[in-house]
């Protein structure tokens, strides 16, 4: 009897040692080969799975220091401000305390004006009173000399008191 493709058991026995080679052959080409590319796959992919991990904690941080960043942004403008007024108090407080002193030096100023003006009186005064001494013994002199009566003597002082003036016996 003629066999189509000729399957005698030399060829099942083949077949079979074939099939059980190539399953060994595979499991050992497993452990050489697609272990390690598998483990190749899994260490890129943890290793990438780490960079993402990484890079999330780091846009976090990144986001915590900007968000510190603006913070302190909005706190120095409140700083510039708090020191812009200090500065301004302390113009204002300066401003006052020259222009106190200024106006204490001008009081002390025009007081010493006011006494030189009172000294001033009164020796005017003292010299008024000089002249009129002098006066009085120039009238008693012509009134000695030319020997004359009351008349005279009243018109002589009343010639007097008219040329040294009304104001000088108000001082």
């Amino acid at each position: 009897m003629e066999r189509l493709f000729d399957l005698d058991f030399q060829l099942l026995n083949d077949a079979a040692l074939l099939a059980i080679a190539v399953f060994f052959l595979f499991l050992i080409m497993s452990n050489l080969l697609f272990n390690p590319a598998r483990k190749l796959l899994k260490d890129r992919k943890d290793g990438i799975a780490k960079d993402i991990a990484d890079a999330k904690k780091d846009k976090e941080e990144a986001e915590k220091l900007k968000a510190e960043y603006e913070a302190k942004l909005r706190d120095i403008g409140k700083e510039k401000d708090e020191i812009l007024s200090e500065a301004r108090a302390k113009a204002l407080k300066n401003e006052t305390k020259i222009v106190n002193e200024a106006k204490e030096e001008a009081a002390a100023i025009v007081a010493r004006a006011n006494e030189e003006a009172e000294l001033e009186k009164k020796k005017v005064a003292d010299d008024v009173k000089q002249e009129m001494i002098s006066v009085a013994a120039l009238m008693a002199q012509k009134v000695v000399a030319a020997n004359i009566d009351t008349t005279i003597q009243n018109t002589l002082v009343e010639q007097t008191l008219k040329e040294m003036g009304e104001n000088t016996w108000l001082n």
